[in-house]
């Protein structure tokens, strides 16, 4: 024979365990959105000749952790010899130089870079970077960056998100929007905030420091 007191004890705690996962799974993680526009990062070497010899970039804004927004902007310049002029640089020097545009410039600039996380520059589009003191042709360099979330570690963790994990993520602004399968990246360098490019802000009709969810 069963005990009834043991059988109730162990339907309670049955109970319990699965109204704390019910939560778990609906603890929607709601942060802050950041609309990047078309920018560009560089190397060293590329900052050197764009620039001159020993240059050094100029804080304007600091963005998160090391990063910022730097004084200088550039030129563009497709093989087809389209341009976009006043491109903002992005500070601090990277390994590889990358422009990172919209869907929107590739009509402008009649080139078709691929959907990329930054940095995977392989196979990406060509595109030259024209500074006041000099020029350089990247053969691989022009991506559409993908969406993304920056987490701290210490809302990732709050939240049970981890590093290139994929989340759905839902706008509820005048023009409604849910994206899917967005990229999370974790760092202790990063403030928590999603970022998406200009022509998605305009879809979704919303505006860098809105609000988002991220639905679990």
């Amino acid at each position: 024979m069963f005990d009834n007191n043991l059988i109730d004890l162990i339907t309670k705690n049955v109970i319990d365990n699965l109204n704390k996962e019910s939560l778990n799974q609906n603890n929607d993680a709601e942060i802050k959105i950041g609309v990047s526009a078309r920018h560009v990062h560089l190397s060293e070497a590329d900052i050197e000749t764009l620039f001159g010899k020993g240059y050094q970039l100029k804080i304007k804004k600091y963005l998160m952790g090391d990063q910022f927004a730097a004084e200088e902007c550039v030129t563009i310049v497709s093989p087809y010899l389209r341009s976009i002029e006043g491109v903002r640089v992005l500070g601090p020097a990277r390994k590889r130089s990358q422009v990172e545009i919209s869907r929107t410039d590739t009509f402008k600039l009649k080139i078709s870079p691929p959907v990329r996380p930054s940095g995977e520059l392989d196979g990406s589009a060509p595109i030259a970077i024209v500074g006041p003191k000099g020029s350089v042709f990247l053969n691989e360099g022009a991506i559409i960056a993908n969406r993304h979330i920056h987490f701290s570690p210490e809302d990732a963790a709050k939240y049970g998100i981890k590093d290139n994990d994929l989340v759905d993520v839902e706008i509820a602004s005048q023009k409604p929007t849910r994206y899917y399968d967005v990229q999370v990246r974790v760092s202790k360098d990063f403030d928590t905030e999603m970022h998406i490019d200009t022509d998605d802000a305009n879809a979704a009709g919303i505006k860098s420091g809105e609000i988002v969810t991220i639905l679990r």
